[in-house]
């Protein structure tokens, strides 16, 4: 079983499966996040969904660019999560099932490409706080008890 994090399920709304890949990116003591200014301002794990036929590695390395112009090196999947939200930018009612995985970052390339993105760095152990989700939160905390 899937853990849930962040709201309960709503009685008779109905929900789209969407499947997501998202990075714990990592380097040293400090961590690579996105800030996304809408619909809530809030720190968050760079990465997203997984288009049709898409591969989940290469879904992740275009979206941790896409969000914070960096390329990655992923190390391995950490874990996965589920979380029931309305997505506002596509009026869509979801149960995101979320893929964790370990990265580090190798070369900034650019700014964000996605509209409304920021590339933040921030001590590894204030993510514990700042990170918008629970369930991004609880997968940093695994990431850095097994690091320790």
């Amino acid at each position: 079983m899937i853990r849930r994090y962040g709201e309960q399920v709503k009685q008779g709304q109905r929900y789209r499966r969407r499947p997501g890949v998202y990075a714990i990116l990592l380097d040293g003591g400090e961590l690579l996040a996105t800030h996304q200014a809408e619909p809530v301002p809030e720190y968050q794990l760079p990465g997203g969904g997984i288009d049709p036929g898409e591969h989940p590695v290469a879904a992740l390395h275009r979206e941790v660019f896409e969000e914070t112009g960096w390329k990655i090196a992923v190390t391995r999947r950490l874990g996965a999560f589920r979380r029931f939200t309305y997505m506002p930018e596509y009026d869509l009612w979801a149960e995101k099932l979320c893929s964790i995985y370990l990265a580090h970052p190798v070369r900034r390339l650019g700014p964000p490409s996605e509209a409304g993105h920021r590339a933040v760095w921030m001590p590894a152990q204030a993510g514990l706080d700042l990170l918008g989700n629970d369930g991004d939160r609880a997968m940093l905390a695994r990431a850095l008890g097994q690091l320790r």
